[in-house]
């Protein structure tokens, strides 16, 4: 079980708390401004813990835009994305409005709210897919698996309807998260763009059948994929990105 740190909004002004307010550089200026969003943002203390680190703290995430860690709020348990000292202020803005899109449709975690560094949001508790997949055993395992693959790729099919590309679905590891009740997420929508054609579809049955250690896993447990008559589908869906296309690609991957 991982270690949970739990530290107040008055305890954040200690330099080691409000360094990762502020990563990768400490500024007491700076923190004592983002302290002051987090109170209108209603979070009550910050939750360190996590497999990845900003200086010594152990957080959810980290990248190119920001740090993501827990946040416990008025309303509960949140996910809070801290805007990076060295991205700009427009990326965090770009961000909640794609990951609204998204929320339109259903699909990504429930944008709670936001201010100029920082994104509130659900916070959904689960696994990464590779790990959900290999831990999967049992004689319903494979109707499972198959389940949480279809859920993924209709929700790839309403992104590319809708017009929103996620931008980083050819490489998903850590961008598809099952929770406890198998429910598949797709997150992190900060490369997203409404400005490029949607490839959401055709890039993750690349990562899930094709190309990835995830595809050599799903190969073991599911059976083979031919891959040129998945290409076969992808080409036809990608010219014609219709239902009865999309349909086929399904059929293809053996999940209806």
């Amino acid at each position: 079980m991982q270690r949970v740190e739990s530290v107040t909004l008055r305890q954040l002004f200690d330099v080691k708390y409000a360094s990762v307010l502020c990563y990768p550089k400490y500024d007491a200026a700076e923190a004592a401004k983002r302290l002051g969003q987090l109170k209108e943002l209603g979070v009550r203390a910050i939750d360190f813990t996590g497999d990845k680190r900003a200086f010594t703290q152990p957080v959810l995430g980290k990248g190119y835009v920001g740090v993501v860690v827990v946040a416990e709020t008025e309303n509960g348990l949140a996910a809070l994305k801290i805007r990076r000292l060295d991205a700009g202020k427009e990326r965090i803005e770009h961000e909640a409005e794609m990951l609204a899109k998204a929320n339109q449709i259903g699909i990504g975690p429930r944008l709670i709210d936001k201010r100029e560094d920082f994104l509130l949001m659900e916070l959904i508790k689960g696994s990464q897919l590779p790990q959900w997949v290999m831990n999967i055993e049992g004689k319903n395992a494979k109707n499972r698996i198959r389940g949480i693959l279809l859920d993924v790729l209709e929700q790839c099919y309403r992104l590319d309807r809708a017009g929103l590309d996620h931008g980083e679905l050819s490489h998903a590891p850590k961008h598809i998260i099952i929770n406890g009740q198998n429910k598949p997420h797709i997150v992190d929508f900060e490369t997203a763009s409404i400005h490029r054609r949607p490839s959401n579809v055709t890039s993750v049955c690349q990562y899930l059948f094709m190309k990835s250690q995830v595809a050599k896993i799903l190969r073991g447990k599911l059976g083979k994929v031919h891959a040129e008559a998945l290409i076969a589908s992808l080409r036809r869906y990608k010219q014609e990105p219709n239902r009865q296309n999309f349909n086929r690609i399904l059929e293809t991957c053996k999940l209806t």
